[in-house]
């Protein structure tokens, strides 16, 4: 599907949605499950094309997955081969999770994808391992990495997760596989922190024995890991575009499929949608959003909760006062320069908007009609679709860009 979508305004009719898996979980998953020897099961599981870049590479590295409709049977040994060329495609989940993998196993592997994936730095990751006794490089800080295998020491670390808390979940998930248990210091400056409590539940499930020591502070025991059956729980990411369609037209739209106080970290962007009117309420059945007559414009830091600014972003246009976005400068290292983009589509759409390098604000101005560029970027084509609930005459280009990871989005739209 790479024609222009265009979106056409409807009334909502209070419709009840259940996003795809998490594709945060599903991929930490898949990384617990390949190093626990034995058969694993993980029940619905995200079917994306950042999913099947992680399925591809751990089969190269001798990991047989069995997928079906809504299950994925992993089958391991607990021990990786080398793999050679391990293609991460655009997916930097997999990217970091598959390289701190690959220090584990048997022989060499090379870690690649696109050419964006060469522009998103993985250093931080690299220089982590070095220090826990791995044997890898990474020319100037980027993909693609060089990795020898053998194993990890085990250790106390720093690591730096300013850029992405992916360099420290990648470290913790192959911690329990390490000689010696892993300490992760991690400072002050964590960027999307509960991502973090994200990987220790997943690492737990899987029989891991890790957690908090102190604020900055996270202990790996090396106990391996155990098969299980493993549900995963439907995308909080993934949630905020429901929620998002109900906000900008002042109807109501449940999630299912979430625990109603789920750590993952997009479960955030309730509270700054409260802060732009909407009522968010809570049960055992979903999490539903109701949107305001008018919605108001907020001043937020996102920065536990990223990956959502973007569908925020396009709400703020539709506000009656302006909206300021801060402490979210890792939107420029995306899948693209998410606040670059921002502010050249947004402004496409009517609104007044500036940036800076961790910052966006959003002057709503009326509305027009736009040709939305995505950037290749799955989360843009999702979140300005949205605007097309509310004003006619949006179209987006390349919208089979959503396979990444929602690929039935365009369905959902359409049952709204």
């Amino acid at each position: 599907m790479n024609d222009p979508y265009e979106v056409i305004p409807k009334d909502l009719a209070d419709p009840v949605v259940r996003p795809p898996g998490s594709k945060s979980i599903t991929n930490r998953a898949m990384i617990a499950a390949a190093l626990a020897p034995g058969c694993s099961t993980l029940s619905s599981p995200l079917r994306s094309t950042d999913t099947e870049a992680m399925i591809g590479c751990l089969d190269a590295m001798g990991v047989r997955i069995t997928t079906s409709e809504h299950t994925f049977e992993i089958h391991s040994t607990g021990y990786l081969a080398g793999g050679g060329a391990l293609d991460a495609r655009d997916s930097g989940t997999t990217a970091r999770f598959i390289t701190a993998a690959a220090t584990l196993a048997d022989g060499r592997a090379v870690v690649d994808g696109t050419e964006r994936m060469r522009h998103r730095p993985i250093g931080g990751l690299v220089d982590a391992l070095t220090v826990l006794g791995a044997n890898l490089e990474a020319s100037g800080g980027y993909p693609p990495v060089r990795i020898a295998g053998g194993g990890l020491h085990g250790g106390t670390v720093g690591v730096d997760t300013s850029q992405s808390s992916q360099f420290a979940s990648a470290v913790m998930l192959c911690a329990p596989c390490a000689a010696q248990p892993v300490v992760l210091e991690l400072g002050s400056a964590v960027v999307s922190r509960p991502y973090l409590d994200t990987t220790i539940e997943v690492m737990q499930a899987f029989g891991a024995h890790v957690g908090w020591e102190s604020s900055e502070t996270i202990r790996v025991e090396s106990t391996g890991y155990r098969p299980t059956e493993f549900l995963v729980e439907a995308d909080a990411s993934a949630a905020v575009y429901p929620w998002a369609a109900a906000a900008v037209t002042g109807s109501t739209v449940t999630v299912t499929g979430i625990d109603p106080w789920s750590r993952q970290a997009d479960v955030g962007v309730l509270g700054v949608f409260e802060l732009m009117g909407c009522i968010v309420q809570r049960s055992v059945s979903g999490i539903s959003v109701t949107g305001p007559r008018g919605l108001a414009g907020a001043s937020v830091d996102m920065n536990r909760c990223p990956d959502a600014v973007l569908a925020v972003a396009v709400v703020a246009a539709f506000a009656a006062s302006p909206t300021e976005i801060h402490n979210v400068g890792t939107l420029r290292i995306k899948e693209s320069d998410r606040l670059h983009a921002l502010e050249t589509e947004l402004t496409k759409l009517g609104a007044i908007v500036t940036t800076g390098p961790d910052w966006i604000h959003i002057h709503p101005g009326p509305t027009r009609p736009a040709l939305i560029a995505t950037y290749d970027d799955h989360r843009m084509a999702m979140s300005f679709a949205i605007a097309g609930l509310r004003q006619r005459g949006v179209a987006i280009e390349d919208p089979g860009c959503v396979t990444k990871t929602w690929p039935e989005f365009f369905d959902m739209l359409e049952s709204l």
